[in-house]
């Protein structure tokens, strides 16, 4: 169905945000934003907000303030709450070399400070970054990180830049009620998951550490404070864009607008109409990001438009799971009570949150097409119904459901072991079917098709209900080999493409449940092993249960929560 750009922001059927995402905490009355105060770094401008860094350098990290310096209208300069014992329970020292850090200096005095948001490096002005959002399909104007900060960005080889960004460093201007903290639980998921998904080939935002802080923090019970490092290709949002729509600011949006170009999507800049190839770009990304998703059976959990990056990466790991039996109504969140953001939905959510990036945007392609939205022929309305620029954006947004279904297929087909699109149309579909009607584990069911070469039987794997006993499963599996057969090619090789593009194991739910109590009480060994297992998904684990989908029981009573 086509999904035409609204200027509501509302669908039929929207749930109350009952919870806002893991880092956005509104609040009624905040700063817009605010003049950062006290000395600048030295660096080069150009037009579109992008500087080279200070050449001071900090012996842990060295950071620019590039965002803050473009934007001020979108930050609000804060500092950290200081915390009385910081001790780092995770460092991503593969990330670190990656960028180009030393673990001694991150495992330093100053590296710990840094990484709990005690010491602010060089080059480095923390803000907490302003956004709105759809939440659960109903607008909050005024979001923002209300327990969280951007230190700066990294820039790297060829001006590539890296946010880095701290989770659970205390309360901010667009902080509501909550006490700004995180606690030790929430961040050792999210970076769990951060490092599976990178290990899985999915594009994501990572962890380079997690800090306790020698305090409590007050959720249910009393639970170790904890503060996550987070790196991102950036942290602008489907929300920031919408944040700063409505603050009316003159050409604010066309600045942000060429900002993100500039950082994430070059290309669009030499188009014709930059900013209708920039949404093109995002809508693009999405669908490649989304489409990986399913085929991972992996469940976002809260797909608001503050939770949706212009960059294509995957950010807030709070309630999100990974499917174990196929269910495509699957939901774990435990606020998601309308099945809002169910595994299924994910493709038509991300095409309606695109929508509302495109209604931000509206203005600048009018501009392109050259017909502003205010140049209406006969009766004046507060809101363009029949205006070439509509158009045109709901055309980019209804190629969405297009590259989500080729990347998805591409992927699907990648997962069965063949070279070239089935000639059975429906192969996809009916495994799928199968494996719903025969309450097949999503992740594993992959790993035995490329065993059932050598003996069909192998596909019951121990399944408690054995599925794989089905006639329906034994007649698909017929129609999948004779398409392979088609192909010519040695099943031992189609075996082992399909276990190289088939992950052995994801971050189980019961098994990341058990690693993050084990952790609150004090015992790290469960997740540095979990760790270790997850970030080489497609080895066979030693230990047998790590491959195993959660007891029946588990999993009815199982649910995910935001963390804050």
């Amino acid at each position: 169905m086509p999904t035409p750009v609204s200027t509501s922001g509302h669908q039929p059927g929207e749930q109350p945000p009952e919870a806002q995402s893991t880092e956005a905490q509104p609040t009624e009355a905040q700063p817009t934003g605010a003049q950062p105060t006290g000395a600048q770094p030295t660096g080069v401008s150009s037009s579109n907000g992008l500087e080279s860094p200070a050449n001071t350098l900090d012996p842990v990290i060295n950071l620019d303030d590039g965002f803050a310096r473009a934007f001020p209208e979108l930050v609000v300069e804060w500092a950290a709450t200081a915390v009385p014992d910081p001790q780092i329970v995770a460092l991503n020292e593969p990330l670190g070399a990656e960028l180009g850090l030393k673990a001694h200096a991150l495992c330093s005095d100053d590296g710990v400070a840094t990484l709990a948001g005690n010491r602010v490096p060089v080059g480095a002005r923390p803000v907490a970054m302003g956004y709105a959002g759809h939440q659960f399909g109903n607008y909050s104007p005024r979001l923002g990180d209300g327990r969280a900060l951007l230190l700066g960005e990294l820039v790297g080889p060829g001006d590539r830049r890296l946010d880095v960004h701290l989770k659970g460093s205390g309360r901010t201007p667009f902080a509501r009620g909550g006490d700004g903290k995180a606690t030790i639980g929430p961040m050792l998921r999210e970076y769990l998951v951060a490092e599976a998904m990178s290990a899985l080939g999915v594009p994501t935002t990572r962890a380079l550490a997690v800090v306790t802080t020698g305090e409590s923090v007050r959720r249910d019970l009393a639970e170790p404070g904890a503060v996550l490092t987070r790196v991102a290709a950036s942290h602008l949002r489907v929300g920031t864009f919408e944040y700063a729509a409505r603050l009316g600011v003159d050409g604010l949006v066309q600045r942000l607008a060429d900002y993100a170009i500039a950082r994430h999507h070059p290309e669009a800049a030499a188009s014709e109409t930059p900013y209708l190839a920039f949404l093109d770009a995002v809508v693009g990304a999405q669908a490649q990001l989304v489409a990986q998703w399913m085929l991972t059976g992996f469940i976002h959990g809260v797909m608001n438009t503050d939770n949706m990056t212009i960059s294509g990466e995957g950010i807030d790991y709070g309630p999100c799971a990974f499917m174990d039996r196929y269910n495509p109504a699957t939901v774990f969140s435990s606020i998601d009570h309308a099945g809002r953001y169910a595994y299924r939905n994910q493709p038509p959510i991300a095409t309606w949150n695109l929508a509302r990036l495109a209604e931000a945007l509206l203005p600048l392609i009018a501009d392109e097409v050259g017909r502003p939205l205010d140049d209406q022929p006969g009766d004046q309305t507060d809101e363009p119904t029949d205006h070439p620029a509509i158009a045109i954006a709901t055309d980019s947004l209804n190629r969405f459901a297009t590259r989500y279904d080729l990347e998805w297929r591409a992927g699907m087909q990648a997962k069965l072991g063949l070279v070239a699109a089935p000639t059975d149309p429906e192969l996809f579909a009916d495994l799928l079917g199968v494996m719903a009607d025969d309450r097949l584990d999503y992740t594993r069911t992959f790993r035995r098709l490329a065993r059932s070469f050598d003996d069909l039987d192998d596909l019951d794997g121990g399944e408690s209900t054995e599925p794989a006993s089905s006639a329906a499963l034994r007649s698909w599996v017929g129609r999948w080999h004779a398409q392979l057969s088609s192909e010519g090619r040695p099943v031992g090789v189609v075996a082992e493409e399909m276990n190289a593009r088939n992950p052995a194991v994801v971050p189980r739910n019961h098994l990341v449940d058990e690693t993050l109590q084990a952790a609150t009480d004090g015992d790290l060994d469960p997740f540095n092993r979990l760790l270790v297992v997850v970030t080489n998904p497609f080895d066979e684990p030693d230990d047998p249960r790590m491959a195993q989908p959660a007891p029946e029981e588990f999993t009815a009573r199982f649910r995910t929560f935001c963390g804050t």
